[in-house]
């Protein structure tokens, strides 16, 4: 009597088959056949069938040909068991059963994991057995989702080259074949600086001078960002510290960038955002409000030139001496600064813009005395209020 097998290794919850061959001498008739568990030497073990914690798990084969094979299914830690294939005959005393017999191992699949790994940095798993499974094929899984045929490794490992944060998540392995026996899933945590920074600002529409603005920085960094440092671009030191930052009474000097600084124990990332402040007058002539009294339109000239014309003598005016100061002015373009329609009260100042504007004497073709020479003088107004 031969065994085909020594030892199984199996899979909890799989089934196995053992198998073996017997000869015994022609004049013998084999009256019946069964596999036994632990036999013990000079008591008759009774036939596996007929034992309780095996009921309805056990199935016998055999041939002409004195092949037989047991069939166990969904085999339990507690199956681990020496199993031997006894053979009884019509001939009292003509009974044998080899020994030792076929040793039964079951084991689970357990994902060894560093548990932990920061960024850039390598990681192995390994699919764990308490015993050598038979010319295994792994398989891998992510959340529950099959990886890539690169990663399926024969030697039990799997290698993460160059770790980054979306390889963090909960890992299990199985056995082709049996893939509905995957191990317990194990979670790989993958620490990294803060990522994907934001920056909200409130509220979201415009800004008027003198209200009050709140920045608020998020992130998603492993381990959760401990400071949050606020700066304003152009200046070396913070403006504020904290998740939200916020500008009371905001004015026009508060206009500008705004960098968040987040900071774990892995590394710092910032996130920025403008600050535009619009003044309270601008806010009400884009409305297309009154004004009261009390606000005046504004002037502006872009160019005013005070100038005379070049002095003509005559004889008569020779002799007169006496100058002319009669001054001609005239406007090349006038325009008001005031939308069409805002009404003006009788006691406001309207803001008057002129393009340009130039005085004059008159020549000495229409002069009716002469004049003396006046040095020329030009004027150049910015904005008069």
């Amino acid at each position: 009597m031969n065994y085909i097998q020594q030892e199984i290794c199996a899979l909890n919850g799989s089934t196995v088959f053992m198998n073996g061959s017997f000869t015994h001498p022609e004049h013998l008739t084999v009256n019946k056949s069964f596999w036994v568990i632990d036999p013990v030497k000079g008591v008759d073990p009774p036939d596996l069938s007929t034992v309780s914690s095996f009921s309805g798990r056990v199935e016998y084969f055999d041939d002409k040909n004195n092949n037989f094979a047991l069939k166990l299914r969904n085999v339990m830690k507690k199956d681990e068991h020496e199993y031997c294939f006894r053979v009884l005959t019509d001939v009292e005393g003509q009974k044998w059963m080899r020994t030792p017999g076929i040793k039964l191992r079951v084991t689970e699949l357990l994902v060894e994991s560093p548990g932990e790994v920061t960024e850039i940095e390598s990681a192995v798993l390994t699919c764990k057995t308490t015993c050598s499974l038979t010319d295994p094929t792994f398989i891998w899984y992510k959340d529950g989702r099959p990886l890539t045929t690169e990663t399926i490794q024969k030697n039990q490992q799997l290698h993460l080259q160059t770790v980054s944060s979306e390889d963090a998540g909960s890992y299990s392995c199985a056995v082709r074949g049996s893939e509905h026996l995957p191990s317990t899933a194990q979670t790989l945590r993958v620490r990294h600086p803060p990522k994907s920074i934001s920056v909200s600002i409130s509220p979201s529409g415009g800004i008027v001078e003198g209200s009050s603005v709140n920045l608020t920085c998020s992130s998603d960094g492993d381990p959760p960002v401990e400071n949050y440092t606020w700066f304003k671009e152009g200046g070396d030191s913070p403006v504020g510290s904290g998740q939200s930052f916020s500008i009371i009474n905001i004015t026009a000097d508060h206009t500008g960038l705004y960098y968040c600084e987040a900071q774990n124990a892995v590394g710092v990332q910032n996130g920025s955002v403008m600050i535009g402040v619009q003044s309270r007058w601008m806010k009400k002539r884009d409305a297309g409000s009154d004004q009261d009294g009390s606000d005046q339109d504004d002037v502006q000239y872009a160019t005013v030139t005070h100038s005379r014309s070049r002095p003509v003598e005559t004889a008569g005016d020779a002799s007169s001496g006496a100058p002319d100061h009669d001054d001609d002015v005239q406007y090349a373009t006038v325009r008001t600064g005031r939308k069409p329609d805002v009404v003006i009260r009788s006691d406001q100042q309207e803001e008057l813009q002129y393009t340009s504007v130039t005085f004059h004497h008159r020549h000495a073709d229409a002069a009716a005395t002469g004049s003396q020479k006046v040095d020329e003088a030009s004027v150049i107004y910015d904005r008069i209020k």
